[in-house]
């Protein structure tokens, strides 16, 4: 059967199970574009090849699949490096399929040539330039096996005009064989044990965990690990959700913005059973005094993760879901005694932390932005996927709305990448037609990627964004308030658009709350609205992210006011 290299490439990924592709067209894939409205493969046509990859990474993150994006060669593949680079550090596995210039041009400068391989290299679980049509069908299945397996991130897939072109004998697409990369799923049994040992005895035991339990989708089995066990768990950013939030054994969120008590957990307890996670400088502030007086246990199916920043008493490589299930089992067969009896000072302990030194604001006359996620939440009853920009808005819906679901907060983690939000709640939008998507921005990084209110608006995706505008890049604010004495160097927003005419202009609903009395009508009329809505709430201008610990402290160290 004689196919081109862009039929080729449909018929392999809708092999992969590819029902959506978020992208934006250009001379180089304009074949591959042509081929791919003959199929029923949905295209998203997005404003921005970064609103792309994010939206493939809200996509991904959502539905559990791969997110898949569509991008012409040089600015059309350079627009994406920034989307890329948070989803490899936040572990989402997301294909990126980038045009490149015919393979007798490559080297010569040719019109909308880039490097794009070389560029991503650093920011890619791995990348691929086809140089024959007849490698292309096996390049796209190992860039999904390799995006999707062991620790996922993203691949990229450089394909030049002419190997999109070329007509070739398709024989059809064999199984994936790497012999070079083979993850370790499986954990060492007899690490196991000594865990399991650890636990019996501890006295004051925490868990930790990240974002690969919810990559490894373990969260009913690190729920039924902490019941069984009666250990209190923390999670980083990335595992919000990861364990129900409204269950007593919650600790809230570690790290720099984290509660007073998961904080204060972690600097007093015997045993820290860290899950999925990479131990961020975010997390653990300064790393001498993090867990100081624990044993650690990490599990975690990267080994170059294990040790890496935080050295370990128990390392334990392997899929988390895997593992939890092998602990589970073995707990079973171990006496726990009467863990109540034996940990009743921790506990009592954790109450007075929890009760002494809770998440709390005062609402008076001027909009708390706290209340407005409060609000959010209670009108939500906690069931809406919440996507956030980066900065305070991000942190305050960490701290105000509690999830109790995995995959319902999707956020950009290691990079911190400003205008995250909007795309990605396209993307997740897309993936999950029937639940309720709220983006949560500030002022400052909703106009980072504010042009893909287009493509909202054109999918009819009733996508909610929520901006707590108080007029600053208020995490930067923030931080010349604290340690700079106020010097608001270049962080003032000086002729914000009016973020009403602007939801009218791109055809959306646009509504406004300035009064703490009108914040819940706002949420409701926004909420209730079959459109896309901004709500546009005029915070406190200078209200503040507590807890907080300064750069280079230990996390127990926390300014609270």
């Amino acid at each position: 059967m004689k196919l081109t290299g862009a039929q080729i490439m449909m018929q392999v990924l809708k092999e992969e199970g590819v029902d959506t592709i978020f992208g934006f067209p250009g001379g180089a894939v304009i074949d591959i574009y042509d081929e791919l409205e003959r199929t029923d493969i949905r295209h998203i046509l997005v404003r921005h090849e970064q609103g792309a990859v994010h939206a493939a990474d809200g996509y991904a993150r959502a539905s559990g699949k791969v997110g898949v994006c569509l991008v012409t060669s040089g600015p059309g593949a350079t627009n994406t490096v920034t989307g890329i680079a948070s989803a490899y550090m936040d572990s989402i596995p997301v294909v990126i399929i980038s045009g490149q210039v015919p393979t007798h041009l490559i080297g010569n400068d040719a019109f909308q040539e880039v490097d794009i391989v070389g560029i991503t290299r650093p920011c890619t679980k791995h990348n691929y330039l086809v140089s024959q049509t007849e490698d292309l069908p096996g390049i796209i299945k190992e860039a999904f096996y390799l995006a999707r397996s062991g620790r996922p991130g993203p691949v990229l897939v450089d394909i030049p005009k002419d190997v999109a072109n070329k007509n070739i004998d398709f024989k059809g697409t064999t199984k994936v064989k790497l012999k070079s990369y083979n993850p370790t799923y499986d954990p060492n049994t007899r690490q196991l044990k000594k865990t399991a040992k650890l636990i019996e005895n501890a006295k004051r035991p925490i868990i930790f965990a990240g974002g690969g339990v919810i990559l490894s989708k373990a969260s009913a089995e690190l729920t039924e690990f902490a019941r069984k066990t009666q250990i209190p768990v923390t999670t980083s950013l990335m595992g919000l959700g990861a364990f129900p939030a409204t269950d007593p054994l919650w600790l809230g969120m570690i790290g720099m913005h984290g509660t007073y008590r998961a904080n204060m957990c972690t600097g007093a307890c015997d045993l820290l059973i860290s899950i999925g996670v990479r131990f961020d400088d975010r997390v653990t502030g300064k790393t001498d005094a993090f867990a100081a007086q624990a044993k650690i246990v990490h599990i975690d199916i990267d080994p170059t993760s294990i040790r890496k920043n935080i050295p370990v008493s128990i390392p334990i490589v392997g899929d988390c879901k895997i593992s939890l299930n092998h602990l589970n089992r073995l707990i079973d067969n171990i006496d726990l005694g009467d863990i109540s009896k034996k940990r009743e000072k921790w506990f009592n302990q954790i109450d007075q932390w929890k009760n002494t030194k809770p998440l709390a604001y005062i609402q008076k006359d001027v909009i708390k932005p706290q209340y407005v996620i409060d609000k959010l939440y209670e009108l939500t009853e906690g069931k809406a996927i919440v996507t956030t920009e980066v900065g305070q808005n991000q942190m305050w819906a960490a701290q105000y709305y509690h999830f109790d679901q995995p995959g319902h907060f999707i956020t950009s983690g290691g990079l911190g990448c400003m205008g995250f939000g909007l795309p990605a709640a396209i993307g997740a939008q897309v993936a999950c037609p029937d639940k309720l998507v709220i983006d949560i921005a500030g002022d400052g990084s909703i106009q980072m990627n504010i042009q893909e209110m287009a493509t909202a608006v054109q999918y009819s995706l009733p996508v909610k964004i929520v901006i707590l505008n108080n007029g600053y890049l208020g995490m930067v604010r923030q931080w010349q308030e604290l340690f700079y004495k106020k010097r608001y160097a270049s962080t003032l927003i000086e002729h914000a658009p009016d973020f009403v005419k602007l939801a009218e202009a791109y055809g959306a609903l646009g509504l406004r709350a300035t009064r703490p009395e009108e914040v819940e009508t706002v949420l409701s009329e926004g909420l209730s609205s079959p459109k896309t809505v901004i709500m546009d709430f005029i915070v406190e201008k200078e209200e503040s992210v507590y807890p907080m610990v300064p750069a280079g402290a230990p996390i127990t160290e926390m300014l609270l006011v």
